[in-house]
């Protein structure tokens, strides 16, 4: 455009200056004077014109076309990064996500000590001091993308190692299924992660009743307040693994059982409670030729004897039950369970056992306790060491009670007193101090000829988690 512009102009100028009649040519000295200096003034005003249409035509240019949206362009610049690109986050240890799919390593450090006072005249030697290594474990978990994941475990625990939470899953919109290694929903306390609950070890009931992971298809369901989760598992799989003949063999292993657990969570107001019940039953199949013990330690796991034992008890199957009782209110939360198990006798009456416990505890920093997915969490240091805060401090009470007396068996009763201090200086390291009294009735460790005594005892426990 500025081209025909400038060349209309031209001309004009061209047919100012062509030649003219002789008369209309004479003009005075200061006339054509005056007529150059108009026609040098129109110059320039031709040259600023064709300079303004040059910088319109290039603004033109460079504007994006009509149909080509800014959240186009934005695209645009995006689908130009490389889909190869990692992204590294922290959460205890690197976390690496590229696109749909993740990974992270995992472990866990736990040391715990302890002393047991018992009477004088108990002999068994699980009496004073004891320590050790009470999980070393290192795995790692992630997603692959369409809705897979994957987590591996694996513990190094009493001399063993040992397959912990290894299995894959698939979730999609409220569904989660898994396949392998698991927890079978047999309790609160028991799906509660040992490195966030409140004690050192787990309600009585949960290790004399045998509750541990095994090999299974589950399903889970989440919508609202409401988490349902059932499975079906068969043993865990380092007693699969055993390749030797006979009852105790991984090969001949055909046990199987049925689990199931149904939560409401809702929230009123400030409040948010937990309402939980879940059944069980369980089929020995071949391991029925081989007689059943449930017993329970004096608290601490680095005390290998049972004061509490049913002796060997010859079994089919067994069949459970628990119902469950939580909430929280800013640092304040409470807890608690009942749980029964029936162990199916041959030809005998079928002897139920009894466990329980109640909880209280408090953040005397503040935080609050986390919840989610049917258990509780941890609690984050909201001023952690090294931020100018001294960490997160909380206590806990729990009354613990376990009774395996009934019909013939006579396998004692505990009633335990818990208190627990919990310091949590940064997120995912935490110092656990407990100081337990567990009064004992028909104990099958005798203090002289008595078996109704009490028993002191104290832990402490330093945990890393990541």
């Amino acid at each position: 455009m500025s081209g025909k512009i400038s060349l209309r102009i031209g001309t004009a100028l061209a047919l100012a200056m062509a030649p003219c009649p002789l008369a209309a040519q004479t003009i005075s000295a200061s006339e054509a004077a005056e007529l150059r200096a108009q026609i040098a003034a129109l110059k320039t005003q031709v040259q600023q014109l064709e300079s303004r249409l040059d910088g319109v035509a290039a603004a033109r240019q460079e504007q994006p076309a009509p149909d080509q949206t800014a959240g186009q362009l934005a695209q645009a610049s995006a689908a130009e990064k490389p889909s190869s690109e990692t992204d590294i986050g922290w959460k205890g240890s690197p976390v690496f996500t590229r696109g749909a799919a993740s990974f992270k390593a995992k472990g866990r450090i736990q040391y715990d000590a302890g002393l047991v006072m018992t009477p004088g005249s108990v002999t068994d030697r699980a009496k004073g001091y004891s320590n050790e290594l009470r999980r070393l474990r290192l795995g790692g978990e992630g997603r692959l993308g369409g809705g897979f994941g994957y987590k591996l475990e694996v513990e190094l625990s009493d001399n063993s190692i040992d397959t912990v939470d290894t299995y894959i899953s698939y979730e999609h919109k409220k569904w989660l299924i898994m396949l392998g290694n698991q927890n079978q929903f047999q309790s609160l306390d028991e799906l509660i992660g040992d490195t966030t609950g409140t004690t050192m070890e787990r309600a009585a009931f949960t290790d004399a009743f045998g509750f541990e992971r095994r090999l299974g298809l589950s399903a889970q369901y989440r919508s609202g307040i409401v988490l349902a989760q059932a499975g079906i598992f068969s043993d865990s799989i380092d007693s699969l693994v055993n390749d030797a003949d006979g009852p105790d063999g991984g090969d001949e292993n055909n046990s199987y059982g049925i689990d199931g657990r149904l939560v409401l969570a809702p929230r009123w107001g400030d409040i948010q409670w937990h309402f939980g019940l879940s059944g069980h039953w369980r089929d020995f199949q071949r391991l029925s030729e081989n007689p059943r013990r449930y017993r329970q330690r004096p608290y601490l796991h680095t005390v290998n004897s049972r004061f509490l034992s049913s002796g060997d008890i010859p079994a089919t199957g067994e069949s459970h039950y628990g119902i469950e009782l939580a909430g929280t209110r800013g640092p304040l939360w409470w807890a608690g369970e009942a749980h029964w198990l029936t162990v199916k006798r041959p030809a005998l009456g079928d002897p139920t056992f009894f466990g329980g416990y109640g909880e209280v505890g408090y953040v005397l920093t503040g935080e609050t306790r986390g919840y989610g997915n049917g258990i509780f969490g941890g609690v984050k240091p909201a001023n952690p060491v090294g931020s100018g805060g001294l960490g997160a401090w909380q206590v806990g009470l729990r009354y613990d009670y376990l009774d395996m007396n009934d019909r013939d068996i006579v396998g004692g009763t505990q009633k335990a007193y818990i208190a627990a201090l919990v310091w949590t200086p940064i997120e995912y390291l935490r110092f656990n101090l407990n100081y337990a009294h567990i009064a004992y009735t028909d104990a099958a460790i005798l203090a002289g000829s008595r078996s109704n005594y009490g028993v002191d005892v104290l832990g402490w426990r330093a945990e890393l988690d990541f």
